[in-house]
């Protein structure tokens, strides 16, 4: 299958993958200033499994003590609240599109918990490590020597996704349960990402059914590198999928894709994975696939699009 179209579009699509979200370094970063609601900062959250980073938590207009919210974990959460402060001058808008939500009754009330990704440690944290383990050998070395760009390697170190998972659900979690007001439950608990960001969602609730309930996978990027020809790791993601993703009745998936720049990729790649979805189980009551032409692999297009998913994740009681 061929789909990358001369050098031009492979640089571009190299370009726009890599960026989402990453800083040369976890460096302190500006308090977000949202547009509504409140943004309270943990600061270089500390962490045994992985380097500490920080995290922002967002509180709807009217948060209060008095009731309990659902929480979305999302990640390279310093791409949320505010383009002021992003590398790229975009944000995913996720403060307005949220407030408006629960404002016209169209999602339950959420919180949402914004993990800053580990700068030069994106990929490790975020490629899924159990498909990754599955490759064979020689091409898991290959991947490991394969670079961002001529000074910096693409993997930073081993893939170390099931100790960023470990930090999510061991750590940060119950410090989150501790501190707000929140329902604690699968049920109430979603988590939600692009890109690399959507492949580490889809594996959280592989990993962690008792504790995430929902997932949204914007963009999937179901290549994991930079091309498709001669890539096995799409065929790892849906080998895993079909022994792991989890019970169909009780959780529930949203993916979605645009067709322009590196989205162009994601099509025939997302087919397959709607059939692995189709064999386990999964039917239009939990799952959903979107596709929405034109539109580009950016902070701005996911932004547009990102009552859906929300809406999806967080249905009204």
């Amino acid at each position: 299958m061929t789909v990358l179209k001369g050098a031009a579009f492979i640089l571009a699509a190299m370009l726009c993958v890599i960026p989402c979200g990453v800083r040369a370094d976890v460096v302190d970063t500006p308090i977000p200033k949202p547009t509504t609601g409140s943004v309270q900062r943990l600061a270089a959250f500390p962490s045994r499994n992985i380097p500490p980073r920080d995290v922002d938590v967002w509180l709807p207009p009217g948060y209060s003590d008095k009731k309990k919210y659902a929480v979305l974990y999302m990640q390279d959460g310093q791409m949320l609240f505010d383009a002021g402060i992003t590398w790229n001058k975009q944000e995913w808008q996720a403060d307005e599109t949220a407030a408006r939500l629960m404002a016209e009754g169209k999602t339950r009330p959420f919180l949402i918990v914004g993990i800053h990704n580990g700068g030069k440690r994106r990929h490790v944290e975020y490629f899924p490590q159990k498909p990754f383990e599955a490759l064979p050998d020689d091409f898991r070395r290959q991947l490991l020597g394969m670079k961002r760009n001529p000074q910096q390697a693409l993997f930073d170190g081993a893939v170390d996704s099931d100790a960023y998972l470990k930090f999510v659900v061991e750590e940060l979690k119950p410090y989150i349960d501790a501190h707000f007001s929140v329902d604690t439950g699968p049920e109430h608990t979603a988590v939600m990402g692009s890109s690399m960001g959507g492949l580490i969602s889809m594996y959280a609730i592989s990993e962690y059914p008792q504790v995430f309930g929902a997932a949204a996978c914007v963009s999937t990027h179901w290549p994991g590198i930079f091309t498709v020809d001669n890539n096995p790791i799409p065929q790892a993601f849906f080998d895993y999928m079909q022994a792991a993703l989890p019970d169909p009745v009780s959780h529930r998936i949203y993916f979605d894709h645009g067709t322009a720049t590196l989205d162009a990729l994601y099509a025939p790649l997302q087919v397959r994975a709607d059939a692995v979805m189709r064999r386990r189980g999964y039917t239009d009551a939990h799952w959903r696939t979107q596709v929405f032409p034109g539109t580009e692999h950016s902070e701005q297009a996911w932004a547009a699009r990102l009552d859906i998913p929300l809406q999806f994740l967080f249905p009204p009681d």
